[in-house]
């Protein structure tokens, strides 16, 4: 997908961008494979795969869903070079994004980044999950909490879901529609307050791959001992 067939690409699914948003997205690539040479960001450098799998990817929200919203403050756990928040903070400039990663030297990365798009409604947050969402500044005070290719479902549902406030949703970006996957992380869905609403599907234009968003609702409070001490969500994920 060349920068053109991305923006017609959007401009079909009824979203446009403007000569700025464009740019935006021309200089995240450039920093991108400028960066990836001194630090592991992605395996994804040729400029047609980064505007489809990353830019596109991290987009579909936009469409599948109506959680997106201008007003809205969202949190991207595990954003690694900043998919989908920081694709998302550029097409929804109104958005309110914190992005959160464990590697110090990707966290360096996305502030170069942001200061560089004039993203002035985008920070980023050097830690661990399990320890950020015990903090009363983060846990539970978000519209929206997003993770992409970071975990499977259930032991991310435990890094995510505290962040959320009650009536907020929690967006999942897999790669493929995983019924077992699923169907595993309902118990810990449940355990931290929240149900699963929508599993919705799309296919990457032009190659066919599926990609799944999992979409789910915070009803309640999560319990105070969620999440547990780092490490010990993936070591022994909730059942």
């Amino acid at each position: 997908m060349t920068p053109e067939e991305f923006v017609e690409a959007l401009d079909a699914k009824g979203i446009n961008l403007d000569s700025r948003q464009i740019q935006q997205f021309e200089s995240y690539y450039q920093f991108l494979v400028e960066w990836n040479q001194k630090i592991n960001l992605t395996a994804i450098t040729e400029q047609k795969e980064v505007y489809l799998k990353h830019f596109y990817d991290s987009l579909a929200p936009l469409w599948l869903t109506d959680k997106i919203q201008a007003d809205k403050a969202l949190i991207d756990i595990g954003a690694g070079a900043g998919f989908p928040s920081i694709p998302l903070a550029i097409a929804q400039p109104g958005l309110r994004v914190t992005i959160v990663d464990s590697l110090n030297k990707r966290i360096k990365f996305l502030e170069v980044l942001v200061e560089a798009l004039g993203l002035d409604q985008v920070q980023a947050l050097h830690g661990r999950a399990e320890d950020l969402g015990q903090d009363k500044r983060y846990r539970q005070n978000f519209d929206l909490v997003t993770a992409r290719a970071v975990a499977q479902l259930n032991v991310l549902a435990e890094y995510c879901l505290p962040f959320a406030k009650k009536g907020g949703y929690f967006l999942a970006l897999k790669a493929q529609k995983t019924q077992t996957e699923i169907d595993q992380a309902q118990a810990a869905i449940k355990v931290l307050g929240a149900k699963l609403e929508d599993v919705l599907s799309d296919v990457l234009p032009g190659q066919g791959d599926e990609r799944t968003i999992v979409v789910i609702k915070k009803t309640l409070d999560t319990p105070n001992k969620y999440p547990r001490k780092a490490g010990k969500p993936a070591k022994q994920p909730l059942k």
